[in-house]
């Protein structure tokens, strides 16, 4: 099994847009697509599952709530009450109005900080990882498509040579 791939640039996103629904309806595997700026409706032109990530945020909000809530519980009901202007610290239900604040705060901070560490360990982005760009362009004015070679190699170019690339290269991934 060879791990030839290859690397199509292209110039223009809207040709590039056009090169990967032309590619998707050939049935040709997509492996990478490499791009200065976010380009719109690229995902789901590359048929890419939608995300979860907003769900991951919903429950690491939850999670926030509970600790806040739970912090809040112990620290100014049982562990060390307080009369405050005047309010009896008898339950945290008689508290909760002047405890919603921090609630929000410590949700909006559990969301935001475990979402980050999310993204970065799903994209594998770990401290001091070196840099995976094939393409030293495609952080400047061109789109890169990447696309496992599987069959008869001349045929794949001259496809993508049709979709309006600058240049298509075939190259050995290690």
């Amino acid at each position: 099994m060879s791990n030839k791939v290859i690397h199509v640039l292209y110039n223009d996103d809207d040709i590039l847009m056009d090169a990967v629904r032309q590619t998707r309806a050939a049935h040709h595997y997509i492996e990478e697509i490499y791009t200065p700026f976010p380009v719109h409706g690229l995902d789901k032109a590359m048929g890419l599952a939608p995300t979860r990530l907003a769900i991951c945020s919903f429950l690491y909000g939850l999670v926030g709530l509970s600790v806040a809530t739970a912090m809040m519980n112990f620290i100014m009901i049982h562990d060390w009450p307080q009369d405050i202007g005047g309010k009896p610290s008898f339950s945290y239900i008689q508290n909760m109005p002047a405890f919603v604040p921090v609630m929000f705060e410590m949700t909006v901070f559990f969301a935001a900080h475990l979402m980050v560490i999310t993204f970065y360990m799903r994209s594998k982005l770990w401290p001091f990882k070196s840099a995976e760009n094939p393409d030293v362009r495609t952080t400047d004015d061109h789109f890169l498509m990447e696309v496992p070679v599987h069959g008869d190699e001349n045929e794949l170019v001259s496809f993508f040579e049709n979709t309006g690339a600058v240049e298509v290269k075939v190259i050995e991934k290690h």
